[in-house]
C-alpha cells in the first residue's frame, strides 16, 4: 500500500473524493532547531570566552567551555557534588510535597467556602507579597535547624502560586456541573469527587508549574544564606574562592534540575488531564 492510497479522503459537492493532506509531523524538527539553538548559545560562549571579549561585557572574566567541562568531570567524581545533589532534591521534594498539598486544600476551601473565604483570605492576601526569600530570617529564629527552615522557606515558595491558582479555578467552575450532580441526588462529596477536583486539574498543574520553579529559586538563595549542603551553598562557596568553573558548574546543575523537576510536573499534568482537548501539537 502506497502512502497516497493511506491519505484520508474528503467528499466534495459532486459526490468525487479528494484527498486530503496529512498534518506534517514536526516534532523531529522542532528537536533539531532546540539543539541548534543550545549549541549557537554554547558555541557563542566559547567565541566570546575564548577571545577574551570586552564588547561592553567582560567576558575575559569568565572560564571557556573546556575549563567547565573539566570542572564538571571532577565534581562528578566527587561523593560531596552527589550529597548537595542530594540534599537540594531532598529539600526541594520536601517543600514542594508539602505546599502541594496545604495549596490545594487551602485552595479548594477558600474557593467553595464563604466562611473559609472571610477568614483565610485577608492573611493570606496580606502575606503573599512578601518574598518567600525574605522569610529567611524569620525562619533561622523560629525553627530550631536551618535544614527545617529552608523547607519552610521552599514551603512558602510554592504554597501561594499553587493555593491562587487552585482557588480561580475552583471560582471558574461551570456552576452548571454542580447543579447537575445536585439534580441527580449528589451531596457534597459527590460534588468535589466529581465536579470539582477534575474540573480544578488545569489550572492546579499551572500552579504547580509555577510552584515548582519558585521553589528552586528560593531553596537556593536559603542555601547560599543559611545552608551547609546544597548546589546554592556549593555555588557560592566557589564564588567566595573565585573558583568561576565551579560557579558555572553550579548554575548549570541548578538549571538542569529545575528543568527536570519542571519536565516531570508537565508530564504528570498531561498524563492525569489526557481526557482534556488539546491543540495538535500542544505536547511537544
Amino acid at each position: 500500500m502506497t502512502s497516497a492510497e493511506v491519505l484520508p479522503r474528503e467528499t466534495t459537492g459532486s459526490g468525487r473524493a479528494r484527498k486530503v493532506a496529512a498534518p506534517p509531523r514536526a516534532g523531529k524538527g522542532r528537536w533539531a532547531v532546540r539543539a541548534a539553538s543550545v549549541a549557537a548559545a554554547a558555541g557563542l560562549w566559547q567565541l566570546l570566552t575564548v577571545t577574551d571579549a570586552r564588547l561592553w561585557l567582560r567576558f575575559d572574566r569568565l572560564p571557556t567551555l573546556d575549563e567547565i567541562a573539566r570542572e564538571a568531570a571532577r565534581q562528578l567524581a566527587t561523593q560531596v557534588y552527589l550529597l548537595d545533589l542530594l540534599q537540594s532534591l531532598i529539600r526541594i521534594l520536601t517543600g514542594f510535597g508539602l505546599a502541594t498539598v496545604a495549596g490545594i486544600g487551602v485552595g479548594v476551601l477558600v474557593g467553595r467556602s464563604g466562611r473559609t473565604r472571610d477568614v483565610l483570605l485577608p492573611l493570606l492576601e496580606a502575606v503573599r507579597p512578601i518574598p518567600a526569600i525574605a522569610l529567611v530570617p524569620v525562619a533561622i529564629l523560629l525553627f530550631p535547624t536551618d535544614e527545617q527552615g529552608i523547607v519552610f522557606i521552599t514551603f512558602v515558595a510554592a504554597f501561594f502560586p499553587i493555593m491562587v491558582s487552585t482557588r480561580h479555578a475552583v471560582r471558574a467552575l461551570p456552576t452548571l456541573w454542580e447543579d447537575a450532580v445536585r439534580t441527580l441526588g449528589g451531596g457534597r462529596c459527590h460534588v468535589l469527587r466529581y465536579v470539582v477536583l477534575p474540573g480544578i486539574l488545569p489550572g492546579v498543574f499551572g500552579g504547580l508549574s509555577v510552584g515548582m520553579g519558585v521553589s528552586w529559586i528560593c531553596v537556593i538563595s536559603a542555601e547560599m544564606i543559611s545552608g551547609e549542603f546544597g548546589i546554592g551553598y556549593r555555588t557560592w562557596q566557589s564564588y567566595t574562592l573565585v573558583d568561576y568553573p565551579a560557579v558555572i558548574v553550579g548554575m548549570i546543575t541548578i538549571g538542569l534540575l529545575g528543568w527536570l523537576t519542571s519536565a516531570v510536573v508537565e508530564l504528570v499534568g498531561r498524563r492525569i488531564t489526557r481526557w482534556l482537548p488539546r491543540a495538535e501539537g500542544s505536547g511537544r
